[in-house]
């Protein structure tokens, strides 16, 4: 699909009554601080008003994720992906964004200013990225990926019990079974062939075919075991048809577009300087990769004298951090374990969080769950899946622990992940994406209230994954040796990421040599590194470098807020401001800590 088609698949992980009625559902002023509570909150409600203008037309041509966001009347319709509805799509959202700007130019309200700043900077960065695509590249889309996507959340134990039977109807329209509807794969093979008859177009990676393709069952096997679990009935003649048709695209992309693929990886330079933008990184790769580098020496340094006393107390033959992390890797926890260790670990550090004031905690449990073997292959790594942000009905995110990422032809034991099951790694795993980290980030949002442009159009990985590496950070000093090594050990790995990723890109380095500081210096299994350099190559080229960039600036602002408060800072106040002020970019983070929270906080007496 389009950019913009993906963006808004990535945002839609996060819930909407009736369009109109979107405002009414938050009340909560963002900036506001513990002094600033008699503040009027009205100015959320303008700035809603204008999110709203561009969530109807993207509702409109993105039904899935209207349905995704809790408006059950898009539950039975779904994407028409053809040029032509990306042409009106386009047409209509630049009249929105026209009006945003006219908006911006009067606006008195500066909270107001700064949503409208981010909406319209994300648009137009999305038709950047589009006017790319459509000029010089035949896409290769996945319509496995994509339908399974579409029916994955109305099959979800969150989503209430009456909107899952509207999966079948959505499947008989993939699937070209009702009137006015084309099958998915005949719109995709068009929009390919379009774009293939163009001159000098660039073809997809051949790798990224064939790895997603031999892929594809798992999805396809992954529509029909959750159908069966919530024992939807009349879905097995539409399914049987959809599934035919997804097996012959699959069939068409080998015979059509796998010839003519590219044997290199790496995208057009201009393509990649969007993506790092589109990311949140706002800084040229070589500076980017110039910070990592000293970063990554840095954390070694600072995980010797860790691992020298983990090797001490465990009588180990060698100190060297590599050689210790190895042996903490033996320590796998495996089937019904795994769940408990991850629960302990999380009632753990809620006490550590209580007992030394770091951030305010909701009176609930949070929610951790194993993936589905489908989920697994759309996201191999740990994660959190959002809760809905709009039109929440209780539903909270949800921590995902994938284990078993499927293996490629000839791949065999190499395919063993070893990363995220051992005793140790439940610390800083828990701590990202539980609490305080992305459950803690994502729930706050819907319990405190946000306005719209602050959790959709400012969600970016920079924006997102800086809380979540920050989290790590402020809870490593209170975990046992063993944890503090792991928790630096994945610090190390975003540090490698982010000269990983726009390394091989630039045709710096080559995969092997991902491969070796990533199974080598970060002491990650081949599995691990496997979805790591897929990752850097063709599923998100940019989007791991953004980790570090969006802690790097969130260690930034905290050392410049603590110089401005000395000794009247405080931690918990720091963190609740943070949070409360949904997905801002660094820059507005950074405006509205040094306009908002200091003065609130107080200065310190000369």
């Amino acid at each position: 699909m389009s950019r913009r088609s993906l963006a808004i698949v990535f945002i839609s992980f996060v819930s909407v009554g009736s369009i109109p009625a979107i405002g009414a559902l938050f009340s909560m002023n963002p900036l506001q601080a513990q002094s600033d509570q008699k503040q009027p909150r009205i100015w959320t409600d303008a700035s809603n008003q204008y999110t709203q203008m561009l969530l109807a037309i993207e509702f409109k041509h993105q039904p899935e994720a209207g349905s995704r966001q809790g408006l059950s009347e898009y539950d039975t319709e779904i994407s028409q992906p053809s040029w032509a509805d990306e042409d009106q799509h386009r047409q209509e959202t630049a009249a929105i964004v026209e009006k945003l700007k006219a908006a911006a130019g009067r606006q008195q309200q500066k909270q107001v200013q700064q949503d409208l700043r981010i909406m319209i900077h994300k648009v137009e960065l999305e038709f950047k990225q589009e006017d790319f695509e459509r000029a010089h590249q035949v896409p290769f889309l996945n319509a496995s990926r994509e339908v399974f996507q579409g029916i994955q959340f109305l099959l979800d134990e969150q989503t209430p019990e009456g909107r899952r039977a509207a999966a079948v109807e959505r499947i008989r329209k993939y699937a070209g079974l009702e009137a006015g509807y084309k099958p998915i794969t005949e719109i995709l093979k068009q929009r390919a062939l379009e774009q293939m008859a163009k001159p000098g177009v660039i073809y997809p990676w051949s790798k990224e075919i064939e790895t997603e393709l031999a892929r594809d069952s798992n999805y396809v096997d992954g529509i029909a075991a959750l159908l069966q679990k919530y024992q939807i009935r009349d879905w097995e003649g539409p399914y049987g048809k959809l599934k035919t048709q997804l097996a012959e695209y699959d069939s068409w992309l080998k015979t059509t577009i796998l010839p003519k693929a590219r044997s290199d990886f790496r995208l057009p330079e201009e393509e990649y300087a969007l993506r790092l933008q589109d990311f949140g990184i706002d800084i040229p790769p070589d500076q980017l990769t110039a910070m990592a580098h000293k970063a990554f020496e840095e954390i070694q340094l600072e995980m010797k004298p860790i691992a020298a006393e983990v090797a001490r107390a465990r009588h180990l033959p060698s100190n060297n951090y590599r050689d210790v992390m190895r042996e903490l890797k033996k320590q796998q926890i495996v089937g019904d374990a795994i769940l408990p260790l991850y629960k302990s670990r999380l009632s753990e550090i809620e006490k550590i969080i209580a007992q030394h004031q770091i951030v305010s905690l909701p009176n609930r449990p949070a929610r951790i769950r194993i993936a589905t073997a489908a989920e697994t292959v759309q996201q191999p790594a740990p994660h959190m899946v959002p809760p809905p942000f709009l039109h929440n009905t209780g539903e909270k995110g949800e921590f995902v622990l994938p284990l078993n990422l499927p293996a490629g032809t000839g791949q065999g034991s190499l395919e063993k992940y070893d990363d995220f099951t051992f005793e140790a790694a439940a610390w800083t795993l828990t701590a990202h994406e539980a609490r305080p980290g992305h459950e803690l980030q994502f729930d706050s949002m819907v319990e405190r209230g946000v306005s719209l442009a602050r959790v959709l159009y400012a969600f970016n990985s920079t924006n997102v994954e800086g809380w979540g590496l920050y989290s790590e950070a402020i809870i490593r000093p209170y975990m046992p040796p063993e944890g503090q090594l792991v928790s630096l050990d994945y610090r190390l790995l975003r540090a490698a990421r982010a000269f990983l990723d726009p390394e091989l890109q630039s045709g710096r380095i080559q995969p092997a040599d991902a491969y070796r500081v990533l199974e080598q210096d970060v002491v990650q299994s081949h599995a691990f590194a496997q979805q790591e350099v897929e990752r850097y190559t063709y599923r998100m080229p940019g989007q791991a470098s953004s980790y570090f960039y969006g802690f790097t600036k969130l260690m930034d602002l905290r050392k410049e807020t603590e110089t401005a408060l000395g000794p009247r800072f405080n931690q918990k106040h720091f963190h609740d401001f943070i949070l409360a002020q949904g997905l801002l970019p660094p820059d507005l983070m950074r405006e509205a800590v040094i306009e908002n929270f200091v003065p609130s906080e107080g200065r310190p007496s000369q």
